[in-house]
């Protein structure tokens, strides 16, 4: 054998330069052991314990979360200056959008294209707020009371008959308030609440019709009830709006605790905030300054955050995928309200922050055309409406960009209704395309909805008042569904 030849004195040899080796490595080892560097190469290879507790528990909360820091930044950013501007403007106060929205109107994501908005921003802390609804005559209308939980408490409108009249509006600590005669009394849990109003537009033409009912929405102190109150006027007026964007890393943590102190959360949610305590989160905590965290649970937090966004990606397809068939490709619901389905939660706090419930109306939101594919402006796209939807007070179909944000176009158009001037087929369907360039058909150019040639987009369909014994087989899947998104032939 080869090895037969290996005389002893070298095989001695070899053992000794081995041992030498051996005994070197672990005095390398042993050195450089107590070094940063490779204490920080083996936090970021080696997840300890306290490593995946902290991610693991930190992703739940970070979902868990989300929809409350969302709603607070909102709330920073629109009410960051002191003089109205269409949504914009002061707490305690309408501030109303007094004319249709266009690809500039980036206030809140998929903005509506067929009604006006009307915000108010509710700061219950001194004193309740007697709100006032006017009369709206022939105008679907809805004012949706949002908690900072994005829970859609209350809506006053067209679908619950709501009478014209004063609304004493109570928060918490309040409940002894006296109510003025011939007003009613609305008791909410928060001190801070977020009235989302809209109210129908049926057209250019309606415009003043609608700013005179936006007109009618107003906020008044209850100690200033039966005065000439009007809001107080600022000496020094700001008008730069202030963006306040979602906090990054531990500190995201921070603030949730802050804010789960100026609201706490449901009794519901005790288990989960049980769970969170763990690792330093929840009311009033502030786990980047909490001695009794490891720097590997610090670390485990730090990168739930940064992979939170992927985590909602990845919910939001799975939602999608699960509801796909029994929807024609569509994510729908009501929404609103979300009990301690937290993830669900999540997700609509991104894609439709402040959604009605379904008595309100009811959402159908695609990023995929019927074979699962992204949707992109440069491929045509029709949508066979067999039959009109079930609603009281019509509905609309409107494309955005994957920011959502409506999408510029050279003839304006960003949303079809009820009362737009499309074509009809003769047995009283209607096909709807979408795709970049004009039709040469000119019947299809009547229905074309424009879309940005190479640009991914997504599909809102809104169902006002839906017809209440149709609400629940919509939901279902077992009843009208809206028309899948096909590649044109």
């Amino acid at each position: 054998m080869e090895n037969e030849n290996i005389k002893p004195s070298k095989v001695k040899n070899y053992l000794v330069i081995s041992i030498l080796i051996l005994i070197a490595l672990v005095i390398g080892y042993l050195l450089f052991s107590q070094t940063n560097t490779y204490k920080t190469l083996v936090r970021q290879y080696i997840k300890s314990p306290d490593y995946d507790k902290g991610y693991k528990i930190g992703l739940e909360a970070y979902m868990y979360g989300l929809p409350l820091l969302v709603t607070n930044s909102t709330f920073q950013t629109m009410t960051s200056v002191n003089v109205s501007e269409g949504a914009l403007g002061p707490v305690n106060q309408f501030n109303s959008v007094r004319t249709p929205n266009n690809p500039n109107s980036k206030t809140v994501v998929a903005p509506g294209a067929t009604s006006l908005s009307s915000i108010a921003w509710l700061d219950l802390q001194n004193e309740p707020q007697v709100l006032h609804v006017p009369q709206s005559a022939n105008h679907y209308f809805v004012l949706a009371f949002i908690d900072p939980y994005t829970e859609n408490l209350i809506n006053l409108g067209t679908a619950g008959s709501t009478k014209s009249g004063d609304y004493v509006i109570t928060g918490p600590g309040q409940k002894n308030a006296q109510i003025p005669a011939g007003a009613q009394r609305i008791d909410v849990d928060y001190s801070r609440i977020w009235i989302i109003g809209s109210t129908q537009l049926k057209g250019s033409d309606d415009i003043a019709n609608v700013n005179k009912i936006q007109d009618g929405f107003t906020l008044t102190p209850l100690s200033k009830f039966g005065t000439a109150y009007q809001p107080p006027v600022p000496s020094d007026s700001v008008t730069t709006v202030t963006n306040y964007p979602l906090p990054s890393g531990i500190q995201f943590f921070d603030v949730l605790g802050q804010q789960l102190e100026l609201f706490p959360p449901p009794a519901s949610d005790k288990d989960e905030l049980l769970k969170f305590a763990e690792v330093g989160i929840g009311p009033g905590m502030k786990p980047s300054q909490d001695p009794r965290l490891s720097s590997d649970t610090v670390r485990g937090l730090n990168d739930a955050v940064a992979a939170g966004q992927d985590q909602i990606k990845k919910y939001t397809e799975e939602i999608v995928k699960a509801d796909f068939d029994k929807h024609n490709g569509y994510l729908l619901g009501g929404f609103g309200q979300y009990g301690t389905n937290y993830n669900l939660r999540a997700v609509i706090s991104q894609v439709g922050l402040g959604a009605f419930t379904p008595q309100q109306a009811i959402y159908a939101m695609s990023w995929s055309d019927h074979n699962k594919k992204p949707l992109n402006g440069s491929t045509r796209y029709v949508l066979h409406l067999q039959s009109m939807p079930p609603t009281n007070e019509g509905w609309s179909l409107t494309v955005y960009d994957l920011k959502g944000a409506m999408i510029p176009n050279s003839i304006n158009l960003y949303a079809f209704t009820d009362t737009s001037q499309f074509v009809s087929n003769p047995d009283g369907s209607v096909d709807f395309y979408l795709q970049a360039d004009k039709p040469s058909n000119p019947a299809q150019e009547k229905n074309w909805l424009p879309t940005a040639s190479g640009q991914g987009f997504e599909v809102i369909w809104r169902f006002f008042a839906p017809q209440p014994d149709k609400i629940s087989s919509m939901l279902d899947g077992s009843g009208w569904q809206p028309p899948a998104i096909q590649p044109a032939q």
